[in-house]
C-alpha cells in the first residue's frame, strides 16, 4: 500500500507537470471507488487552474484557483503524467486533461482510491481535519510522543501507526524505524524512556527522508509518476525478512501480528 514516502514521490513526480496548468476536462471511466467519484466532478473542475500539489499525511491535494480535488491513491493505486491521447488501460479509472496537451491518469486495480472536490480549504474536509502532526515535521518530538504515549499500555508500533498520534508512518516504515531505534515493537509505549521515544522520532524522520529520496518502496503494484518502482526495497532491515539473517547481529528476523498487520523485529538487537 503506498504510505507516505510513496504518497511524497508522487507529489514531487507530479508537480512540475501539473501545477501552474489548466484542466480542459475531468475524465471519470470507473467512479465507483472507495467513495464514488461526484458526477458533476467535470463541471466543478473545467478551466480551474492547479495552483499547487501538495500533501496532507497519505493524501495528495491539487489545489486549485477555486476549490481543491483531494486524492487518496488506496492499496494499489497510482498517478502518472502521459500525453492525453495514450491509450488506456483497464484499471485507468480517471484523467484530468491538462492545457499542455497531457493529462493526469490514476490507475487503481483495486479501486480503494479516492478523488473528492471541496470548494472550500482541504484540510477543513472531514477526511483531514482532525489528522494528527506529519512525521516529518519540528512538532513530533521526543516531547510529543513521550506525552501520547504516557500512562498507555498499547504496544508503541501500534501506537506509532496510530493517525490520532501520527500520521502517515505506515507499516513498512513503523517496522523499520523501530529497528533503527532498537526498540522491541511489542513494549507498552508507556514503558519507554522519553530518551528512546526520542531516538524513535529522529529513526522516523530518517527512515522516511531515506525512503523519499529512494522513490518510495515497491513491493508490488506501486510505481512512481514515470512508471518507475520504489528502490528502499534494497534498503529494508527487517520488513518482509522473516527467517532471514538480521544484517546487524545475524539473528533470524521474526514476524509477528499486531493489529492485523505484520510486524517484523530482530529478538536480539530490539530490546
Amino acid at each position: 500500500m503506498p504510505e507516505l514516502p510513496e504518497v511524497e514521490t508522487t507529489r514531487r513526480g507530479i508537480e512540475p507537470a501539473t501545477a501552474g496548468r489548466r484542466i480542459i476536462a475531468a475524465v471519470v471511466r470507473e467512479p465507483r471507488l472507495r467513495w464514488p467519484v461526484p458526477a458533476d466532478l467535470g463541471a466543478h473542475v473545467a478551466n480551474r487552474r492547479i495552483s499547487a500539489v501538495r500533501r496532507r499525511a497519505k493524501y495528495l491535494l491539487l489545489v486549485l484557483d477555486e476549490g481543491a480535488l483531494i486524492v487518496h491513491l488506496g492499496m494499489s493505486g497510482s498517478l502518472r503524467v502521459l500525453p492525453a491521447a495514450t491509450p488506456v488501460l483497464r484499471h485507468d479509472h480517471f484523467d484530468l486533461v491538462l492545457d499542455s496537451g497531457q493529462c493526469l491518469r490514476f490507475n487503481d486495480p483495486r479501486r480503494f482510491g479516492s478523488l473528492h472536490y471541496t470548494a472550500d480549504d482541504p484540510l477543513e474536509h472531514p477526511l483531514l481535519r482532525r489528522l494528527a502532526p506529519e512525521p516529518l515535521e519540528a512538532a513530533f518530538d521526543g516531547t510529543y510522543l513521550a506525552r501520547a504515549a504516557r500512562g498507555r499500555g498499547v504496544a508503541i508500533k501500534q501506537l506509532l501507526m496510530n493517525a490520532a498520534v501520527v500520521v502517515g508512518v505506515g507499516n513498512i516504515y513503523a517496522n523499520e524505524a523501530l529497528f533503527r531505534a532498537r526498540i522491541d515493537p511489542r513494549r507498552p509505549a508507556g514503558r519507554i524512556s522519553p530518551a528512546r521515544l526520542d531516538r524513535l522520532c529522529t529513526a522516523v524522520k530518517d527512515v522516511l527522508s531515506e525512503a523519499i529520496v529512494a522513490g518510495g518502496t515497491t513491493l508490488r503494484d506501486y510505481v512512481d509518476p514515470t512508471g518507475m518502482p520504489g528502490y528502499f526495497r534494497q534498503r529494508l532491515y527487517v520488513y518482509e525478512r522473516a527467517g532471514e539473517p538480521c544484517r546487524l547481529c545475524r539473528t533470524p528476523i521474526r514476524q509477528i501480528r499486531q493489529g492485523q498487520r505484520s510486524t517484523y523485529y530482530c529478538p536480539a538487537c530490539q530490546r
